[in-house]
């Protein structure tokens, strides 16, 4: 991985944590995240879904592409959460080439030129200076030996996690139940990443090099 790249998958993980908040803590009005996913491809950009509260089945979830360069320079992850509350609400206009579809949900391609901003709000940054103080550690730093890259809310109550590892090059998949032995999970993923009996291909997922089922964990 080169700096570039790096600089990148960095981002990818700040906004991932960034969204994090959002799983129950509404983003706009009733919608939540329900999912936050690296560009496939290594693309500068992030994917970011929505739908209601505990929402999985793709048709009633919104996927949208944030680019993450600005000219010469990187958006925050702040500007990314400004990007996509713009994006989601009012009435916009997509060409042809903008509206695509991805595993089963539809895809808005955002170009921030026709777009304004929303604010960063005072509750946001309350939660980001909570989060700070709660969970002082760098969410680029590696933890566990992997990196959360992104996630996805499945339909079965699945979880996908897309992480990236030193030990793994590029960008893998995890399904994992929520509410299992999670914490085993993650001091094992470092070595169940390239498991062969557990990988698997997923044809309609772009977002990484193969899926890991640890859903048996």
């Amino acid at each position: 991985m080169d700096e570039v790249e790096r600089e990148i998958a960095d981002l990818q993980v700040e906004v991932a944590a960034l969204l994090s908040d959002h799983v129950y803590a509404p983003l706009l009005e009733d919608q939540h995240v329900r999912g936050v996913l690296p560009a496939p491809s290594r693309a500068p950009a992030v994917r970011a879904v929505l739908g209601d509260r505990a929402e999985s089945r793709p048709a009633r979830l919104t996927a949208y592409e944030i680019p993450l360069r600005d000219g010469e320079d990187l958006r925050t992850p702040h500007d990314v959460v400004a990007l996509l509350r713009a994006a989601h609400t009012g009435t916009h206009i997509y060409p042809r080439s903008g509206v695509t579809s991805v595993m089963g949900m539809d895809l808005y391609l955002v170009d921030p030129a026709d777009v304004t901003e929303a604010p960063f709000t005072t509750d946001d940054w309350a939660a980001t200076l909570l989060r700070c103080l709660a969970r002082p550690t760098d969410p680029a730093e590696d933890r566990h030996g992997t990196r959360l890259r992104g996630f996805l809310f499945r339909e079965e109550g699945l979880l996908r996690l897309y992480m990236d590892s030193d030990e793994v090059p590029g960008v893998i998949a995890a399904d994992v139940r929520p509410g299992g032995a999670l914490t085993a999970v993650l001091a094992a993923l470092p070595s169940v990443l390239d498991e062969d009996y557990r990988i698997s291909k997923d044809a309609i997922d772009p977002h990484c090099r193969y899926v890991v089922d640890l859903t048996d964990w």
